[in-house]
């Protein structure tokens, strides 16, 4: 028996009842704000409260099976006290693999929403209609999921798709549904401007940003330079005749955020600061990586064509992931949003990862 796991089972009941108790007192109410806190931490260890319950319930009848067997009148009563021992120590083992991976491997940032920016890399027009495409696959995604998703920022190009865009989806766990997409994606096929039928192949960007909450990024006001200018389309294009865009730099980092989507200059501007806090952790977070020793690559990488994480072959409708091996010969469902082999993929391997690391003593 795994006595952290226990121990672990134990503190995150104690802590759910507590909360639990905390919602029934109507004073809370008077604080909307920390209700609302309390509420969301409730709901979020509302399934890791229900897998300790039925460890500790296991462990509990395990120990009066196992204290039973000797008191057994006969060898049928003592086998039978003993099977149920077996079942319980069973049904131990499998909860506390669930518990380990729910509350203790689990990334802290996978219940959060999620920021995806999505950047045309090489091939010109065609890479921008690929980066495109990735929008309207991810957004796909997400409807599938029943998430709610908005477009945060974009960058037209003049022939359709993205030069970059920026996609909010919000819902429970997003980050751990989205967060392996990150890396260059490529594509191979003929462009519609190709005259000669050759394949060709350009390469869109994606970076996968957990969203930020007031309480992960502090951001001094003093350390924001706020520009407000005119919005424009694709190639210059005027498309508002007053100064709603605006374009935010974060001085002690060097990030900058633009944001022109809105009418409304203030919803910009919050658009805005949503993409530069999830920049910001995201920082953060590769920050802590070096310090711990576990730096892991850059998820955009260079960009070019030689780098890449999956790869979408139009001529042969298939669709590659070169992490996990996976190859999905249904192209139009996972670009129509069907992401779900790919996800489940590289899940797994991220777990077996971590047990990996976990064996070695190393950080997972």
């Amino acid at each position: 028996m795994d006595g952290q796991v226990v121990k672990l089972a134990e503190e995150t009941l104690g802590r759910y009842e507590a909360l639990t108790k905390e919602l029934s007192d109507p004073n809370i109410f008077n604080d909307q704000r920390h209700y609302a806190e309390v509420a969301k931490e409730h709901s979020k260890m509302r399934r890791g409260a229900e897998m300790s319950q039925e460890l500790l319930d296991a462990v509990e009848a395990e120990r009066e099976a196992r204290e039973l067997v000797p008191q057994a009148e006969d060898a049928e009563e003592r086998e039978f006290y003993a099977a149920e021992a077996r079942e319980a120590e069973e049904k131990i083992a499998e909860l506390s693999e669930k518990i380990r991976t729910e509350l203790i491997d689990r990334d802290p940032n996978d219940d959060k929403d999620v920021i995806i920016e999505i950047r045309a890399g090489a091939g010109g027009d065609e890479a921008a209609l690929f980066a495109g495409e990735l929008m309207e696959m991810y957004s796909r995604y997400a409807e599938r999921l029943r998430f709610k998703h908005d477009t945060l920022s974009s960058s037209p190009a003049e022939v359709g798709g993205y030069r970059e865009v920026s996609l909010e989806v919000q819902g429970d766990g997003a980050f751990s549904v989205f967060k392996h997409e990150g890396g260059t994606h490529r594509v191979q096929r003929v462009p519609k401007t190709e005259s000669q039928g050759r394949i060709h192949t350009s390469t869109a960007t994606v970076a996968v940003l957990p969203e930020a909450e007031d309480v992960d990024v502090q951001i001094n006001s003093g350390d924001l330079e706020i520009d407000v200018y005119r919005s424009s389309g694709p190639g210059g294009q005027s498309v508002n005749t007053t100064d709603s865009a605006v374009r935010i730099t974060h001085k002690p980092t060097g990030l900058v955020v633009t944001c022109q989507n809105e009418k409304s200059q203030l919803q910009n501007k919050e658009q805005a600061m949503k993409i530069l806090k999830s920049r910001l952790l995201e920082r953060e977070m590769q920050e802590r990586a070096q310090q711990e020793g576990a730096l892991r690559q850059a998820q955009v990488g260079t960009g070019d064509r030689s780098a890449k994480v999956r790869t979408y072959n139009f001529p042969q409708g298939r669709i590659t992931d070169h992490r996990v091996g996976v190859t999905s010969h249904n192209l139009e469902a996972t670009l129509g949003g069907d992401l779900e082999e790919f996800t489940r993929a590289l899940a797994a391997k991220e777990r077996s990862e971590k047990l990996a690391a976990e064996a070695a003593g190393t950080p997972g």
